[in-house]
């Protein structure tokens, strides 16, 4: 699993924006239930959602100020 392109979010709209975030946010709370009840994971697979719910966040607030 590698990163995925900050471009490839530049491209999408605020409604897929909405949409990615809700599904990355909630494999990362999928991943911590895994954790805490001891099944196996793939633990650099943290890191990766982080980020990804990061970058899509900027991107989703930096559209929203450029229509005000």
């Amino acid at each position: 699993m590698s990163f995925e392109s900050f471009t490839n979010f530049k491209s999408m709209d605020l409604e897929t924006l909405s949409k990615e975030i809700v599904e990355t946010k909630k494999n990362l709370f999928n991943l911590r239930l895994k954790k805490a009840t001891r099944q196996s994971f793939k633990s650099h697979a943290f890191k990766h959602h982080k980020r990804k719910i990061a970058q899509l966040l900027t991107i989703e607030s930096q559209k929203k100020q450029s229509i005000k």
